[in-house]
């Protein structure tokens, strides 16, 4: 008899044991996985060490050394603020801010300009990417032709690949005879399901993607569209039927829409901001090319003129190389 009470102790006690290691093993997969998705704070330095020195370094090192604020020392950091790709705006107000400010000090610039720009940062919204578990997640992707559109599609959908997610990809942009055909290769090497019609109506592609989905169980739809700026209103009149049929047919599933931009246009950067605005309701941006780039000061600039958080950075060619964007990591890397 008391044996018998004594293996049933044992075995609670053993299964116990099995629940509590699953549970760590599932937490320690979930860190794991969260930090692949991360830049170390060495790597985030060396991949916006340009950025860095054109943002931070030259203003600094210009600047601390006067002894007053005086218009001449105002007017340079205000240029130089502006040629880091900071915008006309954003620069101005910073600048405007120590115009009226009497007891700052030249000497104190570094500390001043790092809680502005963690300021602007932080108030531009989460850079946490919106998902929801149990449901149908879709991401609209737009941004100009060669921003990295295609790429980061790829990429985005390795990710939720690797989170054990069911991925599927519309290819919205039919008017590019090689689109479809590039987010098929990527496609595949994620492991995603596509949805192609080579020269549809791509809201008709968008449909079906969104069809196949709900009836396939799919977690998540990613989005592909045109970027022909050199003509605003198809774009506008094509982003807007395509955003539509997803208020149509899957009202509560759009997550983000994301604007992706190469980090090498710089302020062109906003301009191209303001267009895709007009025509989506956009949630964050997407940043490729950050490393290597010296223009990663477009980051701050559109946070503070759009309104818009990044939460993603293109680091190189890998399709890992799509990382979390962490904007305290970020400010702490730019003045390191």
């Amino acid at each position: 008899m008391f044996d018998f009470f004594k293996k049933k102790n044992e075995n609670t006690n053993a299964t116990e044991q099995t629940d509590a290691n699953s549970e760590q093993g599932s937490m320690r997969d979930s860190t794991e996985k969260k930090n692949f998705f991360s830049l170390t704070f060495e790597s985030l330095k060396k991949t916006i060490e340009k950025t860095s020195e054109s943002l931070v370094g030259n203003i600094v090192q210009k600047v601390e050394q006067e002894e007053e604020f005086d218009e001449f020392v105002l007017d340079d950091m205000e240029e130089l603020l502006i040629k880091a790709d900071l915008g006309v705006n954003t620069s101005a107000e910073i600048v405007d801010k120590l115009r009226k400010n009497n007891t700052m000090k030249p000497s104190q610039v570094r500390d001043y300009l790092q809680d502005e720009f963690s300021k602007i940062l932080n108030e531009a919204g989460t850079n946490t990417l919106n998902f929801q578990d149990n449901a149908l997640n879709i991401y609209f992707i737009v941004g100009v032709n060669g921003a990295g559109k295609t790429t980061l599609i790829g990429k985005l959908a390795n990710r939720f690949k690797l989170q054990g997610k069911k991925v599927l990809v519309a290819a919205g942009d039919t008017f590019r005879a090689a689109a479809e055909e590039q987010l098929d290769i990527w496609s595949k090497r994620a492991g995603a399901d596509i949805v192609r019609n080579d020269g549809a109506d791509p809201a008709s592609v968008v449909y079906d993607a969104i069809q196949k989905a709900k009836n396939e169980n799919y977690n998540v739809i990613l989005v592909d569209t045109a970027g022909r700026l050199q003509n605003k209103f198809n774009l506008m009149q094509e982003l807007s039927k395509i955003k539509s049929v997803i208020d149509k047919n899957a009202p509560e599933s759009l997550r983000e829409s994301i604007l992706v931009l190469d980090a090498n246009t710089g302020q062109n950067g906003l301009s191209q901001a303001k267009v895709f605005t007009e025509c989506v309701n956009l949630t964050s941006v997407a940043l490729t090319k950050l490393d290597g780039s010296a223009k990663g000061g477009i980051i701050i600039a559109i946070a503070k003129e759009m309104n818009l958080p990044v939460k993603l950075i293109g680091v190189g060619e890998k399709m890992e190389d799509l990382k979390d964007f962490n904007a305290s990591e970020f400010v702490k890397a730019l003045f390191a």
